[in-house]
């Protein structure tokens, strides 16, 4: 197969001389920078940029969980590429980058294929003068038997969607069958007690009552339905604060969560879960959401150094340590950490973490394009916050507004939550369109049930 030439499938509309910015992967961090690029950079013809991105719309990762359980409409939250682009002075360009030509600096983008296996574009490539590299992470389901077989991972909205029909159809299914519950029916098994595990079972436990008081009376949620939530280590959530765990296992187990810790998963089944040591978790759904990694495609591309888990490795500039015209952001890449509280020496895979960078980035990029020297990134830590749906919303604010680390709960905490999106949503669409937004989602939601059935 020959090497597809330089934007095969979509001539380049480049103006000659015009330096030109490539951004792989729209996720939170890539479509916020995108956004800001393109209004200040392409917008007054000071530069080309395009997002390459292999979907058609964005949707914002950590709310995953509300899809999964049916507490959000995806197509509410969802923005889509080429209406951003057109309003924002970037271009959209359709395909999962294959392969990188670092001396001739061209992005290799495969085939895009319809669900009917149609050829919608076909494989070419993009030139760039500066590349950022922002195509997130995946489920790490560390070669665990089974996984891909009978789990499903949060990791795209069609995946949340999946497990929800699932959710719908498992209840269903039982409120109509003559012959009693089976061991593993109306069992749901969470596979991993980070934050994603964590509020997924607060939701779940909600959404699944929810969805029993519209007539499926046959069923009894006290009774019938178990959530397990299972986690290798001695305790949940056990990246953040010990009494921000603390506070969200005893409200999980208020709740009736089943909270397994030192339960290491050694093999997912068609009815249940293996724990090493013997014992038998039965369940008609299983959630994977144990560990992340950068996609596989990272590692060893063009001779960019990687790490074990396939992220890209950069400097404090955010450059790849191996070629200075390409940066890397977001999950995908491997920062150095050594400021307070810092884990494992490097910044941990969050969703503020790649809002710094995209943020540091748009000055930087305007800074290289005038031939100035770049300035290292810092990340600041603000705490962490685990939203339990209904139910509450814990976590540690840091920083200096608050004078170190303050422990929130409740209300406070939960408006805190709220605006971690907010701030996204501000950063892709303005103030105008963000309230406008917010305000239409909320007036829908009065003439909507609470739980999504479809």
């Amino acid at each position: 197969m020959s090497t597809p030439t330089p934007d095969q499938a979509y001539p380049s509309d480049a103006k000659p001389g015009v330096h030109r910015i490539v951004v792989v992967g729209g996720g939170a961090g890539g479509l916020e920078l995108v956004t800001r690029l393109g209004d200040r950079l392409g917008k007054r013809g000071r530069a080309h940029v395009t997002l390459v991105e292999k979907t058609r719309t964005h949707f914002w990762k950590p709310h995953l969980h509300e899809i999964a359980a049916g507490s959000i409409d995806v197509h509410d939250h969802a923005t889509n590429y080429l209406a951003q682009s057109h309003w924002h002075g970037f271009r959209y360009r359709t395909g999962a980058m294959v392969g990188l030509d670092r001396e001739r600096r061209l992005v290799h983008v495969g085939p895009v294929l319809d669900e009917d296996g149609q050829l919608v574009t076909p494989g070419y490539s993009r030139a760039y003068d500066t590349l950022v590299i922002s195509v997130g992470s995946q489920t790490n389901d560390f070669g665990t038997p089974g996984v891909a077989e009978h789990a499903i991972s949060l990791e795209t909205p069609e995946q949340a969607q999946r497990f929800h029909r699932r959710l719908v159809n498992a209840c269903l299914r039982a409120h109509m069958q003559p012959e009693p519950l089976r061991p593993p029916q109306l069992q749901v098994a969470i596979i991993g007690a980070g934050a994603t595990g964590v509020e997924l079972a607060a939701e779940l436990h909600k959404a699944t009552r929810t969805l029993v008081s519209y007539g499926l009376e046959r069923i009894d949620p006290e009774r019938d339905i178990r959530i397990h939530l299972i986690e290798a280590g001695p305790r949940i959530l056990p990246a953040l604060p010990e009494r921000v765990s603390g506070a969200a296992d005893s409200l999980l187990q208020g709740l009736g969560v089943q909270v397994h810790t030192h339960a290491k998963v050694s093999a997912v089944h068609a009815d249940g879960v293996q724990i090493e040591g013997g014992a038998f978790i039965p369940a008609e759904l299983v959630v994977w959401a144990a560990g992340v990694k950068a996609p596989p495609f990272l590692r060893d591309l063009a001779g960019l150094e990687t790490n074990r888990l396939n992220q890209l490795v950069v400097g404090p500039t955010l450059q790849t340590t191996r070629d200075a015209s390409i940066f890397a952001i977001g999950d995908c890449a491997a920062v150095a950490w050594d400021g307070p509280g810092a884990r494992a020496g490097q910044v941990p895979p969050r969703a503020q973490a790649a809002h710094q960078q995209a943020s540091h980035l748009v000055r930087q990029l305007q800074r290289r394009l005038r031939g100035a020297a770049l300035e290292p990134w810092r990340y600041r830590d603000f705490g962490s916050l685990v939203s339990l749906g209904h139910y509450s919303t814990v976590g540690n604010l840091m920083g200096s507004l608050v004078g170190g680390n303050l422990w929130v709960e409740g209300l406070f905490a939960r408006g805190m939550y709220l605006s971690l999106y907010k701030m996204h949503e501000l950063a892709l669409h303005g103030w105008w369109k963000t309230a406008l937004g917010s305000a239409a989602r909320l007036i829908t939601r009065r003439t909507e049930p609470r739980v999504k059935l479809h």
